[in-house]
């Protein structure tokens, strides 16, 4: 495999990507959840930049992990290639357990307070739309990437069920952030097995208690199995972003790749506090 075989199918993707959300935007117009407001307008300009700056380091983690799967398969290593199974059974365990190794990174940068100094980026959004989806601190790629790879390698995908899970995450993330209104019904039904907006707009609330569920990317089963899940008839009227955070100097691209390292005293703060993670500060680790 040369070089340019490992960056290609990263690059399509992205096009894709920047093509899908082109489209939710459009939607999000038609059917809004909330009516856009000053900060869909200002956090616009550092969402797009972070979500490029996340595409520039992940066209470079992904073609070395999908290198390194094709090298791994090559050798009939996995745990994925020591037994006999359908390709379709065999793409479908491999497209769930990934999707499981993003539960797992994503209730780790919750939980642990370094790891939550770089994902408060993406949790201090003021508003929450389709451009809200990839923004988020280079470092949190690396930590999502670390977890992938982990899983990745361990079993060993056919490149086909890899391609299918990266494709299919970026797309739901896109839903699930997307500000679009969907029928009570349908959403509630939709997210018996997928997470969709209502669902993951819980998972943007100030309220830490709040925040601390819907932790699941593409099937929601994950945050049912582990005790996380919360109703998405909840998201519909949620406070979103992080109390401290709202300065519009702290939510420009530079103050936003400086934030994992800015402390801000909420209300009622202690000096303890002050020495804690951004999360902490905030609200509280749940």
């Amino acid at each position: 495999m040369t070089i340019p075989d490992a960056f290609e199918p990263t690059i399509s993707t992205i096009g894709g990507i920047l093509a899908a959300m082109a489209v939710v935007a459009v939607i999000e117009t038609a059917i809004p959840l909330r009516a856009r407001g000053r900060w869909n307008k200002d956090h616009l300009a550092p969402n797009l930049a972070l979500t490029f700056i996340t595409f520039a380091t992940n066209l470079f983690l992904n073609a070395g992990l999908l290198a390194g799967l094709l090298w791994l398969q090559g050798r009939g290593f996995g745990l994925l290639n020591a037994v006999s199974l359908p390709p379709l059974v065999e793409g479908a365990i491999a497209v769930a357990l990934l999707d499981f190794s993003f539960y797992v990174a994503h209730v780790g940068m919750h939980k642990i307070p370094g790891w939550w100094r770089y994902h408060s980026v993406h949790h201090s959004d003021p508003a929450v739309d389709v451009t809200t989806t990839i923004r988020q601190h280079p470092v949190e790629g690396l930590i999502r990437y670390a977890f992938m790879g982990a899983f990745a390698f361990a079993l060993v995908p056919s490149p086909v069920a890899f391609g299918v899970y990266r494709l299919g995450s970026a797309l739901n993330g896109l839903l699930e952030h997307a500000n679009i209104r969907l029928p009570l019904w349908l959403d509630r039904m939709l997210s018996l097995v997928t997470t969709w907006p209502n669902m993951h707009k819980v998972h943007h609330s100030r309220v830490a208690a709040q925040t601390d569920t819907n932790y699941s990317n593409m099937f929601s089963f994950w945050d049912r199995m582990f005790g996380t899940f919360t109703p998405s008839i909840q998201g519909i009227d949620i406070p979103y972003g992080l109390d401290g955070y709202d300065d519009p100097t702290a939510q420009t691209t530079q103050g936003l790749l400086a934030m994992p390292w800015r402390l801000v005293e909420a209300p009622g703060a202690t000096t303890a506090a002050m020495q804690a993670s951004p999360r902490e500060v905030a609200g509280g680790l749940g």
